[in-house]
């Protein structure tokens, strides 16, 4: 127990210096309230909280504490494609124009793989943005429908920060979506949060949400701006980056990042922020929650005894598109696979075939095969832009977990 961020919750034996580094977090760094788990098999070998939902540090972070992943939220969407792809709904080598023929970006051959890999030249839109048209899902295909490609599609990848969940969205709605509503009597298509809620999280009782239901409204932590970071003590300098030269303003970064510009309290902590479906950016989970579907993929598609989904879909899913290449909106390297970011700089562990995402501010979640390792970090302080020589909160987490391997 922390005096100040006071911290719950079980380690294995064996696992304490994971504990003692989440714990340094919060001592020596700026979490304020933060979730951890990590799954090997179906062995739950830590599950911690700790710290405060609010910026006051009044409100004790709980078991059951929901936090927004931002685009750790892509990881959980690339599941549900690649669900749509095992069932014949969707095929990675297809043209995306076979299932959304008016998108202007795919008239040249543009493949669903492509488009999952961040190449599709829709990293933004030029048409400007308000936050509230990201909770209108026919406004923004709309929009994206029309947009021409910023690039030519398939020669670049440059990250979709909020596009990708509309792109992937709208073709599993197409395709998936109509049909399993059709044969459901429904009046309207499924949308990918509802499938990812049925398909995954409730047969797995993992609690990640796309499209927050109302009644798990009160148990969302509210999220910090970098800009509201608490002050730190002198002790705590060790884990303090020094000043970086600030990240070069493209285009492209503008389109994808700031076209709306996206207030961490004043948009992510609203209750309409959290009950749209915005599948690259608003993901309400637990580390648990993120821990167990990833655990599920790293052992096979199946988690204590629940097949999910296949080992061969998988296969598929996870297979690189875009190699060790500098992403031009993020200004670093990402090695892509099909939603999934494949294991970059050791990210994610030692183990080149680990895959998953991360999210603005610091949550991360992954699937690492080889040791059937299943990730869960989340978080409601924000961390800035940081150096690549900086170790991250998530980052010495992971470190500390495989070094108890």
């Amino acid at each position: 127990m922390n005096g100040e961020f006071p911290i719950s919750g079980v380690v294995k034996p064996g696992f304490e210096k994971v504990a003692q580094f989440f714990e340094a977090n919060f001592t020596t760094d700026i979490d304020v309230g933060a979730g951890l788990c990590i799954y090997q098999s179906d062995e739950l070998l830590v599950d911690l909280w700790g710290g405060y939902t609010d910026r006051n540090c009044l409100q004790p972070w709980q078991e059951n504490t929901l936090v927004n992943v931002y685009s750790t939220t892509k990881g959980m969407a690339s599941i549900v494609v690649a669900l749509a792809v095992e069932s014949g709904y969707l095929d990675y080598e297809a043209p995306v124009r076979d299932y959304w023929p008016d998108l202007k970006a795919a008239e040249n051959g543009l493949t669903v793989a492509q488009l999952l890999s961040h190449q599709g030249g829709l990293c933004g839109v030029e048409t400007p943005l308000r936050v509230a048209d990201l909770y209108n899902w026919d406004y923004m295909t709309g929009v994206l429908e029309k947009q021409s490609p910023l690039w030519e599609p398939g020669t670049l990848a440059a990250y979709h920060a909020i596009t990708w969940g509309y792109l992937a969205g709208e073709l599993v709605r197409r395709t998936m979506g109509t049909d399993l509503a059709s044969h459901a009597g429904l009046e309207q298509a499924l949308t990918l949060g509802q499938l990812f809620n049925s398909s995954f999280a409730k047969p797995l009782e993992a609690e990640v949400y796309i499209g927050l239901p109302e009644q798990h409204l009160p148990r969302v932590a509210e999220m910090i701006s970098p800009k509201q970071v608490r002050k730190l003590n002198k002790a705590s300098v060790e884990h303090q980056p020094d000043a970086e030269a600030p990240l070069q303003i493209s285009d492209w970064y503008r389109l994808s990042l700031m076209n709306p510009l996206i207030g961490p309290y004043r948009d992510v902590s609203t209750q309409a922020w959290r009950s749209a479906e915005i599948p690259a950016a608003n993901g309400q989970a637990s580390a648990k929650g993120v821990a167990k579907i990833y655990a599920g993929l790293a052992n096979q598609g199946k988690f204590e005894g629940k097949r999910i989904i296949g080992s061969e879909v998988l296969e598929q899913a996870t297979r690189e598109e875009v190699g060790m290449v500098v992403d031009p909106v993020l200004q670093r390297p990402v090695r892509r696979a099909r939603g999934f970011v494949l294991n970059t700089e050791n990210a994610y562990g030692p183990n080149d075939s680990a895959y998953g995402h991360s999210g603005a501010g610091g949550s991360l979640g992954f699937a690492d095969p080889i040791q059937h390792v299943g990730f869960g970090y989340v978080m409601n302080q924000m961390q800035g832009e940081l150096g690549v020589e900086y170790e991250t909160r998530a980052t010495r987490l992971v470190n500390a977990f495989y070094s108890c391997l």
